[in-house]
């Protein structure tokens, strides 16, 4: 493919990607949503951060076990987990550094959403775990996802949403496999001629 004539659907896809990022991460909005969070039981305003910590604790509680020695929960509201999830799991699942995570854990659990026990394993390890408020703040931010997506749709076909669901699944695990190179940008105004 000639560098001088784009692929039209290819710029059609980057055109809208582009937009959806404009629209759900405008500047504004976070500080909207953390005017309209209430405090969490800790004193610390809720955050997303928190949404993506829950979501990834869910989702590695989840997941079958990838270590030996199962966890169970404490019998004190958390359920039982079939694998330790500790803050490194969380880091893999969230793509972000040890310690960025380390922190964002941190907060989640100030917020009472995300609970911290010894590890059975590793004592230098802890195991995390949803508490009951972040297991209902992840039922009511499911709900709230679908409704939109669901709203968004609303006149689409059956065919229609299961065939976009397949192929944007196909195209973010293609993504996930091979990132963009960050380097990349640099390349763009090297090749325009712009240091």
């Amino acid at each position: 493919m000639s560098g001088d004539r784009p692929d039209p659907v290819l710029a059609a896809i980057g055109a809208a990607l582009f937009h959806l990022r404009r629209v759900w991460i405008k500047p504004d909005m976070m500080k909207r949503i953390r005017a309209r969070t209430p405090g969490s039981p800790g004193g610390r305003p809720l955050q997303i951060s928190n949404l993506m910590v829950v979501n990834a604790v869910a989702a590695l509680t989840d997941e079958p076990s990838a270590e030996p020695g199962a966890a169970a929960g404490d019998g004190a509201g958390e359920a039982e987990v079939s694998c330790e999830i500790t803050v490194g799991a969380v880091a893999d699942r969230l793509e972000i550094d040890p310690s960025t995570a380390s922190r964002l854990v941190g907060h989640a659990i100030d917020a009472g959403l995300v609970s911290r026990r010894p590890s059975p394993v590793d004592a230098r390890r802890a195991n995390l775990g949803l508490t009951d408020a972040g297991r209902r703040v992840k039922q009511v931010a499911d709900r709230y996802r679908r409704a939109y997506y669901h709203g968004l749709m609303t006149d689409w076909t059956e065919a229609e949403r299961a065939e976009f669901a397949r192929l944007l699944t196909r195209f973010a695990d293609a993504a996930a496999r091979d990132p963009m190179d960050p380097d990349g940008i640099d390349k763009i105004f090297e090749e325009a001629g712009l240091d």
